[in-house]
């Protein structure tokens, strides 16, 4: 054999062990029997969770909505910012998934499937809120537009009813783009397990891959098709969610900034909460070698990037007041900042505009303490952000007649818990059963993916 042909050899066989050792260590979380002592924790702390968010919401439905802290003026709070901040956490899972992937970046194949499992997470976790904020959830069919015994059709002309649309939109293509990704690694998962049940299941959710060119070249037709249709969704459903505000009449809610400004938003908080969750995996998993530091680090300049797309739309939103002229828009901004809710914009400005300027600094973007710190302040400055906008909105508007204050309940609190709950119920459950990793696309990017090409 030539000395060409044995190095051709000798690379092949490197290339093959590289791709095993990346399999075995994304699969050996769903085969190993025992799994680090932090992931029962962790599924400990969501179940009670969870299980008291269901106590809360079983009060509720038998109960009303008045056992919330809502009242005449203020009729959204809680339950709407709890939407709202769900909704945005989602975003990044569409992001890093599409656009990212037509932009071929390479450094998302490490993350993407975690986004995507957490996207459909969220979503499931907001819709929870204007279901019972309807006060009658069992009516909740009648959104959809068919006939029906009370001769009724939904309002279309209402913002509420678009969200319905958009974001039932938005959950089936995310459930389907994140779905067909995991088909051959779920295929892989199958003909690695050694018990019949986990063959079966694993077999039924492949969908009989054999991982053959045509299949493969169908699979990456496919992707590509849902990724540009995933795309327009990024910017679409979190601008129909901020139609709920700017398409009233009332101060500080009646701007064309807000669908900008709720997209960047949503996207700031939704790379904060990926890395939130995926910096602890990484550790608790031992994927350091598959996310990387450098992976991490252009989650941490995104983050930079669209925190301070958010603190410039703070700064135009005062300005805006200002210039207009109009007196009640510039009462709204100057009750933010120093009426009753002043703690909570200023909580929102600390963590949205001042705590992202760490990542400035090369030392806060690698330092893996330091990132899930300013990324959990980031994630409680968003959820004051939407409660700044509803909730002090709300408590002073037209008429001193209908100023009130609003005081949340133990059920307020009690059901945005269960949905945190929920979400790491669903998260722990994904990181233990499901491939957390894209093995096929990660093995894509590997250099032994490519040896020989320039030739």
């Amino acid at each position: 054999m030539s000395t060409e042909a044995t190095a051709a050899a000798h690379g092949t066989g490197d290339a093959r062990a590289a791709f095993r050792e990346i399999t075995h260590d994304i699969a050996w979380v769903a085969e190993n029997p025992k799994v680090p002592k932090a992931w029962y924790g962790a599924l400990g702390v969501g179940l009670l969770l969870l299980s008291i968010g269901g106590y809360c919401i079983y009060h509720v439905v038998m109960t009303g909505i008045g056992v919330w802290g809502n009242n005449n003026s203020v009729g959204w709070a809680w339950d709407i910012t709890n939407f709202v901040w769900w909704i945005g956490i989602g975003h990044a899972g569409t992001l890093i998934s599409a656009i990212l992937y037509l932009m071929r970046q390479g450094w998302r194949t490490s993350i993407n499937r975690a986004a995507e499992a957490m996207t459909i997470f969220a979503v499931m976790c907001a819709g929870i809120f204007p279901i019972i904020h309807t006060g009658r959830p069992w009516f909740a069919w009648w959104m959809i537009p068919h006939p029906n015994d009370m001769h009724m059709w939904p309002q279309f002309r209402s913002p509420l009813m678009w969200d319905v649309f958009a974001i039932s939109t938005y959950a089936t293509t995310s459930i389907l783009f994140w779905y067909m990704g995991m088909v051959p690694d779920l295929a892989t998962f199958r003909d690695r397990s050694k018990s019949k049940i986990r063959q079966l299941v694993y077999g039924v959710l492949a969908l009989g891959w054999r991982g053959s060119a045509r299949q493969w070249h169908r699979y990456e037709r496919a992707y590509l098709i849902l990724a540009g249709l995933s795309t327009p969704l990024v910017l679409s459903v979190h601008s129909v969610v901020s139609f709920d505000f700017a398409t009233s009449l009332n101060p500080g809610w009646h701007t064309t900034i807000f669908p900008p400004y709720f997209v960047a938003g949503a996207i700031f908080s939704g790379f904060a909460m990926v890395m939130t969750l995926m910096i602890p995996a990484r550790y608790l998993f031992n994927l350091k070698h598959i996310i990387k530091e450098e992976h991490i680090e252009a989650m941490c300049k995104v983050t930079l990037a669209t925190g301070m797309m958010v603190g410039f739309s703070y700064s135009v939103e005062f300005f805006i007041a200002w210039y207009s002229g109009n007196e009640f828009e510039q009462f709204t901004f100057l009750n933010r900042a120093s009426g009753p809710f002043w703690w909570a914009w200023l909580s929102m400005v600390s963590c949205n505009v001042l705590i992202p300027q760490f990542f400035w600094f090369k030392k806060c973007r690698t330092n893996p303490w330091i990132i899930i710190i300013l990324c959990i302040f980031i994630n409680i400055g968003m959820w004051f952000e939407r409660f700044v906008i509803i909730a002090t909105s709300l408590t002073r508007q037209w008429l001193p007649s209908t100023w009130s204050y609003y005081v949340p309940t133990k059920y307020d609190v009690g059901v945005f818990v269960g949905t945190i709950g929920l979400f790491l119920t669903l998260f722990t459950l994904f990181m233990r059963f499901l491939p957390s990793v894209a093995i096929a696309e990660v093995k894509n990017t590997l250099p032994e993916a490519h040896a020989g090409k320039e030739h």
